[in-house]
């Protein structure tokens, strides 16, 4: 009852121009805190083989419809796990429609996607993977695609217990692998600092935490040891130009609206990503998107749904101006130069040292029909 309350208090707070003013103080919010291991579903223990295929199906094109979008095709290692782009890649012959979030630390999100449409890495996965502007796979064809890998179907049964790859199974292995890549506190100065070494932050960090707790009110949304409330805002963010100088954008924009039932009126006068109004199909949720974590900003460039903006002094400017038309949340904050160069600083010391890279996986090669009936 206590964590909800406090929940409607910050949720007050936001509305009444918290972000700009101190109506709910920062001790009254859950702090940040240092990412504790990320827990485990039951349905879906983790084992050491089972992320070990995980990472290959990450790799694997054959979960797509073509035979070349594996889920790494629009979460690069060497891109912080994203495109290092605005808007996400599109399936051959498409265009997508919004930033490619990094999957660091998704394993402790319970909302998935910008607008939360799934609750768990499980039912992630397929959804990228199967989505007409991603992946564009059919279930069943990459499950049959699996079944003609021998070393998968040895692997499959091995992690699983079945004769023969299912899909479900995949996004599982996925997921699993998904959950290993998190935020390593030993490497954070943020976290260091926590632990008790007062150096690993510098004198700019320190005065920026003091900002994000105080008169940058960031701690309304961005709390807790994942740096994120999990709720929905609108920010005003400005549309994303591609929108409006690419035909195959105005046709993503266009048909995400149509296959997500917006009334017609609303189609008609559409030319923005609506967030979470896709989901509730209510009026007051047009525009709002879920909090994104603050973690690993340094390796995760650019920001926001559509990727507007580049650097974090970018970001930092927009909350600084109050956010942009239409948003019901912020407030100016009138920092000073050397104040939004602090608060830069501090929300770089969230993120790792160095940025987590992993080496391709070698991927099994499918069979021949006649190496299949051997």
């Amino acid at each position: 009852m206590k964590r909800k309350i406090l929940a409607l208090l910050g949720s007050a707070a936001l509305l009444t121009g918290a972000l700009g003013s101190s109506v709910v103080a920062a001790q009254d919010l859950p702090p940040l805190a240092t990412l504790p291991s990320p827990a485990i579903p039951a349905d879906n223990p983790t084992t050491a083989e089972k992320v070990e295929l995980g990472k290959k199906l990450f790799w694997d094109g054959r979960l797509s419809g073509n035979g070349a979008m594996g889920c790494v095709a629009c979460h690069q290692p060497d891109l912080g796990w994203g495109t290092g782009g605005p808007i996400s890649l599109g399936y051959p012959g498409t265009q997508h429609w919004r930033n490619s979030q990094t999957i660091l630390n998704s394993a402790y999100y319970n909302k998935l996607f910008w607008e939360g449409s799934v609750t768990s890495l499980e039912s992630q996965a397929p959804g990228a993977a199967g989505g007409a502007v991603a992946g564009n796979g059919d279930g069943s064809m990459m499950e049959m695609k699996l079944r003609f890998v021998p070393e998968y179907v040895a692997g499959f049964r091995q992690v699983f217990g079945t004769d023969w790859p299912h899909i479900a199974q995949a996004w599982q292995a996925i997921a699993a692998f998904q959950r290993t890549l998190v935020t390593d506190p030993a490497k954070v100065p943020f976290d260091r600092y926590l632990a008790g070494d007062e150096t690993a932050l510098t004198d700019a960090a320190k005065r920026g935490k003091e900002l994000f707790e105080g008169k940058g009110g960031c701690l309304s949304c961005h709390n807790g040891a994942l740096a994120s409330d999990e709720r929905y805002y609108n920010l005003g963010v400005p549309a994303a130009p591609e929108f409006g100088q690419d035909p195959l954008y105005q046709i993503s924009l266009r048909w995400e609206l149509y296959q997500k039932g917006v009334p017609e009126a609303v189609y008609r006068a559409g030319d923005d990503d609506l967030g979470l109004y896709h989901k509730t199909k209510r009026p007051d949720d047009k525009g709002k998107f879920r909090t994104p974590s603050l973690r690993e900003l340094r390796w995760t460039d650019p920001y926001m749904h559509n990727g507007i903006f580049a650097t974090l002094a970018d970001v930092v400017d927009f909350y600084d101006g109050g956010g942009g038309e239409g948003n019901t949340v912020l407030k100016p904050l009138g920092l000073s130069q050397d104040e939004k160069a602090d608060l830069a600083a501090f929300l770089e010391a969230l993120s790792m040292d160095e940025p987590l890279l992993m080496d391709e996986p070698e991927l099994p090669k499918t069979a021949t029909w006649a190496e299949f009936l051997k």
